[in-house]
């Protein structure tokens, strides 16, 4: 393929999911991520495109949505992994709330063998990945239907939140940064994930490395309510992805990276229901030196939170400068 076809192909696929890795364009136009990177450049210097940590977005400063069949395509190997390592994070008779996305999506997947699990959610797609898990509670908000990504959002959903208490929030976004936290191009998606977030004691985010630096229209998780960020291994050269994690950290965030190669997860590596998270991961964690959120005792129902990890804030800036050398 010529350079001037590459790069008409590269416009198109950015044109039409708003966002979409380097990875993922070098595997679609057939050539190395290296190439992908320069046609990338050449296509901002037009002023065609503009790049972002590991990917490319439609010029402006902030990404639109996509919809979940351009989303389903993208990353979907980074997803699985985040997917696989969050789900050690879910235990037996807990109550959570997952939002909507296709990663969460993946991680409710994961959820259905998990006894005792009550599972409260805006989304069609994680209510229907658990819709014959029978040990499994699925509770669905209200709300209008929001079709591009098959979730309830407005003022139903948002009421029927209110007076929830649950010990996990598990999200995603359209863009996470150490500054803002987590975003989202939608304003209806938006209030009703800081909804998700008023009734959880935790907040977990899930997003792949190409959202490192991303910053969207609407706040929907500020980064001191962030507890613990689940993402992929970033590519080598991504040097901006590592420095986000890094500045995450520093704000205490806990960080826990999937797909790693050579190692194994950590505790809880037979996952929920037994299923063994795949000897290709490896997480390492950030601890946050002290808790950030109290979880509500035995008194209120919910189940305590122990942080992975007892190190001090060296040991954390020591592990996150180790993803900048890989």
């Amino acid at each position: 393929m010529f350079a001037a076809e590459r790069r008409q192909l590269i416009l198109e696929m950015v044109r039409a999911n708003g966002a979409v890795s380097l990875r993922e364009l070098a595997r679609v136009v057939q050539t190395s991520e290296v190439t992908v990177r320069r046609d990338v450049r050449a296509l901002e210097a037009e002023g065609l495109l503009d790049r972002r940590h590991g990917g490319a977005v439609l010029p402006g400063g902030f990404t639109r949505e996509s919809g979940f069949p351009q989303k389903s395509h993208l990353a979907t190997a980074e997803k699985t992994a985040i997917a696989d390592l969050a789900a050690n994070f879910v235990e037996e008779g807990e109550a959570i709330v997952v939002g909507a996305g296709t990663t969460t999506q993946e991680l409710a997947r994961r959820l259905a063998r998990v006894p005792g699990l009550t599972v409260v959610t805006n989304s069609l797609l994680v209510a229907q990945a658990l819709a014959h898990a029978n040990r499994v509670e699925v509770v669905m908000t209200g709300g209008t239907l929001r079709g591009s990504n098959y979730a309830l959002v407005g003022s139903g959903a948002e009421q029927s939140l209110h007076g929830l208490r649950v010990s996990r929030a598990f999200l995603s976004g359209s863009g996470l940064t150490a500054e803002r936290g987590l975003s989202t191009s939608n304003m209806l998606s938006a209030s009703v994930d800081r909804a998700l977030v008023q009734a959880a004691a935790e907040v977990v985010v899930l997003a792949d490395h190409t959202k490192l630096g991303t910053d969207t229209m609407f706040q929907t998780v500020p980064t001191d309510l962030i507890t613990r960020l689940v993402t992929d291994e970033p590519p080598a050269h991504d040097d901006r992805a590592a420095t986000e994690l890094q500045a995450l950290a520093d704000q205490g965030v806990q960080i826990a990276v999937a797909g790693g190669q050579g190692g194994s997860a950590g505790s809880g590596a037979g996952g929920p229901g037994g299923d063994a998270v795949p000897a290709r991961q490896q997480r390492r964690d950030v601890p946050v030196p002290g808790p950030r959120r109290q979880v509500p005792g035995s008194g209120g129902g919910l189940r305590s939170t122990t942080m992975l990890g007892d190190q001090g804030p060296g040991a954390e800036r020591a592990r996150v400068a180790d993803l900048r050398r890989r």
